[in-house]
């Protein structure tokens, strides 16, 4: 007999402690054996009533992660899928009918149907640490809450911010959770089970919305609610990619959140989003992000100090981001007038993602330590460089730190074109060298590429790719290759786009035939976003001598007009933004054109064995350029475009063999 996931226990004052620790698993998600037995344990429940009941987590892990994913994938036909989220409905139905005041203790993650089930609960007590986050992600996934959520949510907060959660898929911490009504409480860990205790029995209404909160969810402000909110969507997300935010608004508007309501002929039913092409290929892209998060699991690494070289804007952020993620970090420059403005940069990010808590501020900032001498070195764990792209200058560097590190400390590089063989040549134990390549922006890129040299030692690798997972990156390994993935990949599109301007076509029209094709920004206004200066250096590294870069490029580059950084490239910048003309009409096939080099490109890395496979292939370019997921990556694009295009929905596909094991 299998063990229990649910264990019941019922305390003297009456109060029955529900937790659920699913077996075998590190995170508790509600399958369908799991949605059974908290069946029986409400039929239990029901037959001697407590004065309350409290549900919470068994796992240190988190809450509840959700549904299991791998059983809306294993649906075989539309039917089935409605029948899977009937059942889910039904039962947190019942959860909510309970007669008696029933509570969710909330200690990390709580996501999807999570959430879910702890909306059914009359009260939410969320405990204040840093790993309590909640969120309805399904559409990420490209499906919809179909438990209860798109009706309980906005009841719990109100409409505009349970539309802002579901559009988005964004969660929000304890404190943030409990400030906008979607946590009754928000409490320290050590009196978690004692404020549960209390609020359960404490006879409080079960909290509503304020009045303005409710008033943008009735008629007719609900009409102008949903415009508005479908006219931000739209920015984003074109229907025929993303169907799924456009049908929570409209199960939201016309049918009180219940998907099961929508009628099978229209397009926001359970029935067009179970089948379409996106919910597969998001879920497929769920599957890659959980591959690369499985890198560095294996190493036996908890850095705790980090030192970086080089206070520029890629230097300082990286610095930045790992103070920010509680690790204490020493940043060197040559004075402290060169690493001053990281840190003003640092203390800005500190406040957007602590808003209103000046001590996690301060705290961030304590963990920030300017270090022109370099002293850090000497108690780092991981050592990242990131100077500007001189082979001669990281040698020179690497050669001065190496006498100084302690035993077994991690040396890496952020080079993004210089070969890890060339720099490695001025170590004496070149094997201890990796390159952790981060993107621009760091705090918006999630991609990091883990490199390893031909004498770059395996055990290296994979502690670096810890140190990326503990500072809430993806790892990805790549081969020190010239640009490595991501930057091989983009290069030959980005220069594409800039020949489609050569040849008399508008930026504006490159860069909307782009963003009609999926990706989240024009190449055109890419370029001038990293710099039209690097693209260049970029080009060349990659073509090699002798390759003619674009006309329209050089003759910018020559002028100084470097793109936003100078006010001025393909586009003018006005506040951080390109001006841009209307696009006119796109020529038939631009699209494929601009993205015919990347797709030759990332077969190309595959093939000679920069990444392991084409499945990594595609994790690492939608992660490190956004390349459109709603196609599930290029190679995995391209392939279906060779089949026809043709591709079946989230109920007629099998789960992979590697899928099941992510």
């Amino acid at each position: 007999m299998n063990p229990p996931n649910w264990t019941l226990e019922r305390d003297a004052d009456g109060i029955a402690w529900l937790t659920l620790d699913c077996a075998g698993a590190s995170t508790n998600t509600l399958s369908e054996a799991v949605r059974a037995e908290l069946a029986s344990r409400l039929d239990e429940l029901l037959n001697l009533p407590p004065s309350g009941l409290v549900i919470r987590s068994g796992k240190a892990a988190g809450f509840i992660a959700g549904a299991d994913i791998g059983e809306f994938t294993a649906v075989r036909d539309a039917a089935a899928a409605r029948a899977l989220v009937q059942r889910g409905w039904d039962l947190m139905n019942r959860v909510a009918a309970l007669p008696f005041p029933t509570l969710a203790l909330i200690r990390g993650h709580c996501m999807g149907g999570g959430l879910e089930l702890a909306l059914a609960c009359r009260y939410r007590v969320v405990v204040d640490e840093p790993g309590t986050r909640l969120a309805l992600p399904e559409v990420m996934l490209g499906i919809v809450p179909g438990w209860g959520g798109m009706a309980r949510l906005p009841q719990a907060v109100g409409a505009p911010a349970a539309l802002d959660m579901m559009l988005t898929g964004r969660g929000v911490s304890a404190r943030a959770a409990s400030r906008m009504g979607l946590a009754d409480e928000c409490v320290a860990p050590r009196v978690m089970e004692n404020a549960a205790r209390t609020l359960l029995l404490s006879g409080r209404p079960r909290h509503r919305p304020s009045w303005r909160e409710r008033l943008p969810g009735l008629w007719p402000w609900k009409e102008l609610l949903v415009s508005a909110a479908r006219r931000k969507v739209g920015a984003r997300a074109r229907p025929g990619h993303y169907p799924a935010p456009y049908a929570i608004l409209d199960i939201w508007a016309h049918h009180d959140g219940n998907a099961l309501a929508v009628p099978a002929g229209q397009p926001g039913s359970l029935e067009a989003i179970v089948g379409s092409a996106t919910a597969a290929n998001l879920v497929r892209v769920f599957f890659l992000q959980e591959r690369l998060k499985g890198f560095g699991k294996e190493a036996d690494f908890a850095p705790r100090r980090v030192h970086v070289v080089g206070a520029g804007i890629m230097g300082g952020d990286i610095a930045a981001w790992c103070a920010l993620h509680g690790l204490t970090v020493t940043l060197q420059d040559q004075d402290i007038t060169r690493i001053a403005p990281a840190i003003a940069r640092a203390a800005e990010q500190f406040r957007r993602r602590h808003r209103g808590d000046a001590r996690a501020v301060q705290a961030a900032l304590d963990r920030l330590i300017p270090d022109p001498a370099g002293d850090g070195v000497r108690q780092a764990d991981v050592v990242i460089e990131a100077i500007f792209e001189d082979l001669e200058a990281k040698r020179r560097l690497f050669a001065g730190i190496e006498p100084r590190l302690k035993p077994g400390a991690m040396l890496a590089t952020n080079t993004s074109s210089l070969r890890l063989e060339d720099i490695a040549t001025a170590l004496r134990e070149p094997g201890r060298l990796v390159g952790i390549h981060f993107f621009n922006p760091v705090a918006k890129m999630p991609l990091v590429e883990v490199v390893s040299s031909t004498t770059t030692d395996p055990a290296t690798a994979a502690r670096a790719a810890a140190f990326v997972r503990r500072v809430d990156k993806l790892p990805l390994p790549v081969k020190s290759a010239p640009g490595f993935l991501v930057n091989a990949v983009l290069a030959p599109y980005l220069e594409e786009a800039m020949r489609c301007v050569d040849d008399g076509i508008a930026p504006e029209t490159v860069d909307e035939a782009a963003l009609a094709f999926g990706m989240p920004m024009g190449p055109i206004e890419l370029a001038d976003t990293v710099g039209l200066d690097i693209a260049v250096a970029a080009g060349r590294q990659l073509a090699g001598v002798g390759a003619a870069a674009p006309r329209r490029l050089t003759a910018l580059v020559q002028a100084g007009n470097l793109g936003r950084k100078s006010g001025r490239g393909f586009y003018s910048w006005a506040d951080g933004k390109a001006q841009k003309g209307a696009p006119g009409a796109v020529p038939e096939g631009l699209a494929q054109r601009l993205v015919t080099p990347l797709l030759a490109a990332a077969r190309r890395c595959v093939d000679e064995g920069v990444v392991a496979d084409a499945d990594l292939a595609d994790a690492g370019v939608i992660f490190g350029t956004g390349f459109a997921p709603f196609t599930g990556g290029p190679l995995h694009y391209a392939a279906v475009a060779g089949d026809g295009g043709g591709h079946a929905g989230l109920a007629a596909q099998p789960v992979s063999p590697r899928q099941r094991a992510a």
